[in-house]
Parts: C-alpha cells; structure tokens; sequence
C-alpha cells in the first residue's frame, strides 16, 4: 500500500464519522457497496447517529447532514475518489450547503454518498 495524502483523508473520514456516529464506523463503511447496490437494504441516517443524543434538528441538522456527507466523501474504496483535504477544509470552512432535502428522519445514508457541490 503507497502511503498517500488520500490515506490521511480517509483517516479524517473515518474520525468525522466516528464522532458523528458515537462509534468506529466500520459496520457502515463495509456495508455502502451493499447499500448503494441493492434497494430497500437502505440505512437511515437517523438510525447511524449517536443514539445517546437527542436527533437533531433546524440548522443543526442541517450541519449534521454535511457533515456526514464530508466524511462519506473522504472515506470512498477508491483513493482517487476522495476529495483532496484542501477542498475538505474549504468546505468545512465556507459551509456551502444548507438545506435539508426531506426531514432528518427520512433521509438515507445512500442519498448522502455522493457528495457534491
């Protein structure tokens, strides 16, 4: 394995992910081939937070969202798709997005995978 600035990315995803999720989230990352493949087999992305928090909701929510989708992005099987952590930090920073696309509730891990601008 070449050691990469995309490995570094990955490792912010996985801790981006972590503290959403109040957990490593391995599970998760083993299971989106299968989520994006196969219909009904979705996670909501309510049910992957930290359970031992209230659901958040109004621009918390909104934040939550993104932030989600950040660490998805950072986290893809291939390097190559991963987003450069200079375009990371300049998201984080500027916050482009902001609105939520349906409740919190119905939203699917699946719809957050392909982050884009």
């Amino acid at each position: 394995m070449k050691v990469t600035e995309k490995c570094d990315v990955y490792s912010f995803g996985v801790v981006t992910l972590e503290v959403m999720m109040g957990k490593h989230p391995g599970e998760l990352l083993s299971s989106l081939p299968l989520l994006t493949a196969a219909e009904g087999k979705d996670l909501l992305l309510k049910d992957a937070l930290d359970q031992r928090l209230l659901p958040p909701t109004g621009q918390l929510a909104e934040e939550v969202v993104f932030i989600i989708k950040i660490g998805l992005a950072c986290t893809k099987a291939d390097p190559e798709l991963r987003p450069a952590m200079r375009f990371v930090a300049q998201e984080l920073s500027a916050r482009t997005q902001g609105y939520l696309p349906e409740p919190l509730g119905a939203i699917k891990i699946s719809k957050l995978i392909n982050f884009t601008k």
